[in-house]
């Protein structure tokens, strides 16, 4: 399951729905908004996707981690819009029958995410500047 959306993401209705009778683990990531990135004052962020194309990545995402990894189930949420610090720009459930393919598969989920998806950041910083991390 992946989902962008621009309203906060809110963990306890995500967890809720994180069960199965076969899963001995539940492995949850949340991505925050920092203030400080490559010694810059952040002041807020600006996420943009592109929801058709990044809902397609995360399906071979999901198909490639389920398989590698012998998961239950992955589920991924993603902001878009305008976060302030501390906002949760992303979270990542791992359902597993075990804790290490659950905690390998959450790191892989991500690193696969930040590398895969388009979903474009744009940083705010105090000094007025502002900037887009890692675009192509």
């Amino acid at each position: 399951m992946f989902a962008l959306t621009d309203q906060p993401i809110a963990n306890h209705p995500l967890l809720l729905e994180c069960t199965h009778k076969r899963a001995g683990a539940l492995v949850v990531f949340e991505g925050r908004v920092r203030s400080r990135n490559q010694d810059r004052e952040v002041t807020e962020l600006e996420y943009e996707g592109a929801e058709s194309l990044a809902r397609n990545e995360f399906a071979k995402i999901e198909e490639e981690t389920l398989r590698q990894f012998e998961l239950i189930e992955i589920r991924c949420v993603h902001r878009v819009g305008l976060l302030q610090i501390g906002d949760v720009a992303v979270w990542i459930g791992v359902l597993a029958a075990h804790r290490g393919p659950a905690f390998e598969a959450c790191r892989h989920v991500i690193d696969e995410l930040k590398q895969r998806l388009p979903i474009w950041k744009k940083e705010f910083y105090t000094d007025g500047d502002s900037g887009w991390i890692n675009s192509p």
